[in-house]
């Protein structure tokens, strides 16, 4: 379970700035939006809300970042220059990104992070914690020198001198078969997922396969579907040739043509009853899910595989404008379902950004699930939780509060202002 994530110096960011799912020491309802493992509290759910352009998607980009850093190191070259995405608003030419998360993997806490610029790595580290008070270093690597704990890390022995300068000791030691590097690296791989609520390309295949194959999750899905009420019965699938579109330029088409010989396509059909004028059922209809379905409908069935596939793993979501396309009691229902102990057992957990004021309630969320990004003067994102919010009279926001009057009034920071 991802406990924290820290970033600095990547796109709005200028300054580290924590995103944190450790419950803290409040008594807020829902009870079941925490889970306890060992002795560390988790909140299952997380809200980031903020104006437009005031770093939301950047933190969510932030994310899929370091995921996409720490996995394709091993692909690095000598001499290939890193995904560098710096703050550019400030004189700092030069300064590092700073990335660093904090997860729960087989009740062992891991904390790994790194600094890099366009051609180098500056600085990384592992550290663990079994459950006792002090955490232990297993490797710190700063400037061209790297420390290995040679009892707790002796997979990383001797292989100090092989690093390049542009790659991460962490896949090195993962691709020479280390069994704690392998560990962390699998968290990267199958541990959290970041996806767009916007745009589905990435992740519509993924539901399609799920309701072919009936996937475990499948079932779970489709009840998810009738308790929404979409007007469709059931799902079907087919699968077909592919096709290349008729409307191509002949080169296009002969290329393509050669691509997709052999290939099959999935596509989705909605089965809808049929009524006569008595309101009785005389039938079915399938509809083509992409040509018919509303742009709503098709977005819940294509989010359907990450968020099941998430529940049924215990693994990390990510999503980047969560309410797009969707009604706020259906986004409401998605967060409810991981803030479930009966749909959500093996404690998923699911970190969104939205717009949907709707979702700003004591019965939804409790306080230190609900985060805000604002740029400051210099334009840098600043990060906060309502936890860390001081209203005028000294006093921080109450559990008894209109969270979503408060924040449309502007007592929470995060909101356009407007002339």
């Amino acid at each position: 379970m991802l406990l924290e994530f820290t970033v600095g110096n990547y796109r709005s960011f200028n300054k580290k700035c924590t995103l944190s799912l450790c419950a803290q020491g409040i008594s807020d309802e829902p009870k079941t939006n925490v889970v306890k493992k060992g002795n560390v509290k988790i909140l299952k759910t997380a809200a980031i809300y903020g104006a437009n352009s005031s770093g939301k998607s950047n933190l969510i980009h932030a994310l899929a970042a370091m995921g996409k850093c720490v996995l394709g190191s091993v692909k690095l070259n000598d001499g290939d220059e890193l995904n560098y995405d710096p703050f550019l608003l400030s004189n700092a030419e030069g300064k590092p990104t700073f990335f660093e998360v904090l997860f729960l993997l087989d009740s062992v806490c891991y904390r790994y992070g790194f600094e890099y610029n366009l051609n180098k790595i500056i600085g990384e580290w592992l550290f663990i914690n079994e459950g006792i008070r002090k955490e232990k270093m297993l490797f710190v690597r700063e400037g061209d020198g790297i420390e290995v704990n040679e009892v707790l890390f002796t997979e990383g022995i001797d292989n100090e001198k092989n690093t390049n300068d542009n790659r991460l000791f962490l896949s090195l030691c993962a691709q020479l078969g280390g069994e704690v590097s392998k560990k962390v690296m699998g968290w990267f791989q199958v541990g959290y997922n970041v996806i767009s609520g916007l745009e589905s390309d990435g992740y519509q295949g993924f539901s399609k396969f799920m309701f072919h194959t009936h996937e475990e999750g499948c079932e779970e899905a489709l009840a998810f579907f009738h308790s929404l009420e979409l007007g469709f019965e059931h799902l079907e699938t087919l699968e077909e040739e592919a096709i290349v579109p008729k409307d191509l330029p002949s080169e296009l088409r002969a290329f393509w043509s050669k691509q997709l010989t052999g290939k099959k396509t999935i596509s989705l059909q909605a089965v809808h009853h049929k009524y006569n004028r008595d309101g009785k059922i005389v039938g079915d209809e399938k509809f083509d899910v992409e040509e018919k379905e509303s742009a709503g409908t098709r977005k819940l069935i294509d989010l359907a595989g990450p968020i099941f596939d998430t529940l049924k793993r215990g693994a990390t979501l990510v999503v980047d404008e969560l309410d797009a396309k969707m009604h706020p009691l259906i986004s409401m229902h998605i967060i409810k379902l991981f803030n479930s102990n009966e749909y959500n057992p093996h404690g998923a957990q699911l970190v969104f950004s939205t717009h949907d004021t709707h979702l700003l309630s004591s019965r939804l969320l409790r306080r230190d699930q609900i985060w805000f990004t604002e740029k400051d003067e210099k334009e840098q994102t600043d990060l906060y939780s309502m936890m860390d919010i001081v209203l005028p009279d000294g006093t921080k926001p109450r559990n008894d509060s209109n969270y979503e009057k408060n924040y449309i009034n502007g007592r929470y920071g995060a909101i356009p202002y407007i002339n």
